[in-house]
């Protein structure tokens, strides 16, 4: 019997499977149930174990459980009952033969949001301090900003901390001196009662242990959708303090971050969180400060210094030119090697020597000036920006920070009129109307192409780059195509990017371009990412182009659901959207897929994918995907 048409029979057969509780022995049995089926010993159950399908585990004389799904449910459910220590052991049935994606989506909204909460206080530092991708002897350092009074005071009674303050307008030679004493950035405190506790915030998972600033976005929009409203909320209120005492939404909150924001998307969440309040005068005064900040971000980050150009367009801009500590070993190697061997030094002492500034080099510089764009972007690494070998982003006026910022404009403009009267402070609704209009002008002048579409251009150069990516489709999302504008992406766009699993990072034409023996990078096809499925959904329903959603909704769902079905539960960070598997290894490989037994956390932005997919798709492709109906296409 055929793997698909088996699993389409097991779920048919799960749906007439009466609810009832069995009482065992939970350790026992999950010993048993590894010894017959985890055949690789990862303490999971899944493909790769080669469970024939004739085989069963005897969980009751009136229950055999079969399958890789129901096995590895079995398993997750036994592990649960071992950590409870409820005497007798139990398990529902109906958790084991549940329909993989209402479990998928229980599982995201009942646990995975609680796994990937933090709160930074004396209580939860243990939690939040520790940072996997750096190697430093003190992981006990916190840096709290100078303007915080009450954060000062609360953190100096704690004598296990090394507490460090950041500067209300630091600058690069305060960047330059944190390269070996890296920390957690503090986020905002509150006062609950008679106590002081940390605002909460969503972190990503695995690697990534902080606050990320995309990320947050599509965290909000997951979290809404699960109806919790209040910790939403506090993810905004997060990013005003980041405004308020470090000058800016931070790419995380680590030291090393300090350099670096990521795309904008404050106004996209309060307009997101604000219908969701209680229409009180606080929910009013909250929307006032919100908006507040966000005019200053987009005016004193975005509109100022590295990050406009001439042409009056945008870029990515890292303010600290030197090797992000945050990065994989190695990863910098061959950037690094023929500077070593001038100076006639090993890699790790050249390196040493260029972090505390005792070589200098100006072709170095640039690199890494780029480098910290790049990362910036979020799309960190791709080959998006690389032209004769070398990479170029902070050259680039690029097709999503613009249309970011056009909706960030047109966002203000909307919240002021129709929640201030046109008028906040000393900023006009009129003025933000106008930056959207110019900016308008000016994306279709440079970063559109007919026969093209859109894509970044080189303001240095002064020519379009003409590489194919998943954000040159952002504008639908923006707002900022007419409807022959939609057609041409449609017909000629999409159809570079889509594939198996929903919407490729790039096209494969565009890596063929770049030319030369690549390393794989995993903002590059054959890679798809949550983020840009979300934008590219959402932008599909605001133009009426449903059925297109639709389409592409189910192929990425339907990849982590089968993918969660073979793999024990599985929730990563990205995909092989052309073999729709989560087995990624470029740079430092895939997180959310080492762990054993259960997976806890999902990963943030790819569980809001999934609980949002499953409100977008319609209600008859929602019946296809609980039977596990492959993709036409």
């Amino acid at each position: 019997m055929k793997g698909s048409t088996y699993l389409y029979l097991l779920l048919l057969l799960s749906n007439s499977v009466s609810s009832k509780t069995i009482e065992l022995d939970a350790q026992k049995s999950l010993n048993r149930l590894l010894k017959e089926f985890d055949r690789d010993g990862d303490k999971k159950i899944t493909v790769q174990d080669k469970v024939p399908t004739y085989r069963s585990f005897e969980l009751s004389p009136q229950l055999k459980v079969s399958g890789v799904y129901h096995l590895s449910n079995l398993l997750q459910e036994l592990k649960l009952q071992t950590e409870d220590g409820a005497v007798p052991d139990k398990v529902e049935t109906e958790r084991i033969f549940e329909n993989p994606v209402d479990r998928i989506s229980r599982l995201i909204k009942d646990f995975y949001w609680e796994g990937l909460t933090r709160r930074i206080d004396k209580e939860h530092l243990k939690k939040v301090m520790p940072d996997s991708k750096i190697h430093q002897p003190k992981m006990n350092i916190l840096y709290v900003p100078e303007s915080d009074e009450i954060a000062k005071n609360y953190y100096q009674q704690d004598k296990e901390l090394i507490l460090k303050f950041v500067p209300k307008n630091y600058d690069l030679d305060f960047l330059k001196g944190l390269r070996n004493e890296h920390g957690l950035l503090s986020l905002k405190l509150q006062r609950v009662g008679e106590r002081i506790e940390g605002v909460p915030y969503v972190v990503p998972g695995g690697r990534f242990n902080e606050m990320y600033g995309w990320d947050s976005y599509f965290h909000v929009l997951g979290l809404l959708q699960d109806e919790k409203v209040e910790l939403a909320k506090a993810l905004v209120d997060n990013f005003v303090y980041e405004i308020t005492h470090y000058g800016k939404i931070l790419n995380a909150n680590r030291s090393y971050y300090l350099s670096r924001s990521q795309p904008p998307f404050l106004t996209s969440m309060i307009l997101a969180v604000y219908p969701k309040l209680p229409k009180t005068s606080e929910s009013k005064t909250w929307l006032k400060e919100s908006v507040l900040a966000a005019i200053r971000e987009y005016s004193e980050v975005w509109m100022k210094g590295g990050h406009i150009t001439e042409m009056g367009l945008n870029r990515y801009y890292g303010e600290a030119p030197q090797i992000p500590p945050e990065v994989e070993p190695g990863h910098f190697k061959d950037v690094l090697a023929p500077y070593a061997k001038k100076y006639k030094l090993t890699q790790s002492e050249f390196q040493r020597a260029l972090d505390t500034g005792k070589i200098n080099e100006p072709g170095l510089k640039e690199y890494f000036i780029h480098d910290q764009a790049v990362r910036e972007s979020g799309h960190d690494t791709t080959y998006r920006w690389t032209r004769e070998g070398k990479d170029e982003c902070s050259n680039y006026v690029t097709v999503d920070l613009n249309s970011l910022l056009y909706k960030t404009e047109l966002d203000l403009s909307r919240l002021l009129d129709s929640e201030f009267n046109g008028r906040l402070e000393n900023f006009k609704s009129d003025y933000f109307l106008k930056q959207a209009a110019s900016r308008k002008v000016l994306i279709k002048k440079y970063l559109w192409e007919e026969g093209i579409g859109f894509s970044d251009y080189n303001w240095k150069k002064k020519e379009r780059s003409h590489y194919q990516s998943a954000t040159n489709l952002y504008p639908l999302w923006a707002g900022l195509v007419n409807k022959e504008e939609i057609d041409f992406m449609l017909r000629h766009v999409l159809p570079q990017l889509e594939v198996a699993g929903g919407v490729a990072a790039t096209s494969l034409e565009s890596i063929k371009n770049v030319g030369g023996k690549l390393q794989e990078r995993q903002w590059d096809y054959p890679y798809g990412w949550a983020p840009h499925q979300i934008i590219i959904w959402q932008g599909l329903k605001q133009n009426g182009l449903h059925e297109v959603a639709d389409r592409l909704i189910y192929k990425w769902l339907y990849m982590i659901t089968k993918n969660a079905m073979d793999y024990n539960g599985t929730i990563p960070e990205k995909y092989d959207v052309v073999k729709r598997s989560h087995k990624v290894f470029a740079e430092y490989g895939n997180v959310g897929t080492k762990f054993s037994y259960i997976s806890r956390e999902g990963f943030g932005w790819m569980n809001a994918s999934y609980q949002l997919g499953l409100e977008l798709l319609s209600k008859e492709k929602r019946k296809e995907l609980r039977e596990l109906v492959p993709p036409k296409n």
